[in-house]
């Protein structure tokens, strides 16, 4: 058990971060199959905005990593041109 006043803290600090994270990436990759699942190019080519702005605000926050983020968009970019 922390015995400081700011390990404390820290720990209430990071269990908080963590379900906000956790919130967050589970709703980006629901967004990611849901247009995985998408067979309609045109209604495809409208939500991939939407899901690439989730990706790039979550590895702004650093939740996933940049390269990562690129990475997926450029996967479902291909996927959408592709229909």
């Amino acid at each position: 058990m922390a015995n400081h006043q700011s390990s404390i803290k820290r720990i209430r600090q990071s269990n908080t971060r963590k379900v906000h994270n956790k919130y967050y990436a589970k709703t980006t990759r629901n967004a990611l199959k849901k247009l995985r699942a998408i067979k309609d190019k045109k209604e495809a080519e409208e939500f991939l905005p939407e899901v690439a702005s989730m990706l790039d605000k979550l590895s702004k926050i650093n939740v996933i990593h940049k390269n990562k983020a690129s990475n997926l968009k450029g996967k479902l970019t291909k996927y959408v041109n592709q229909l």
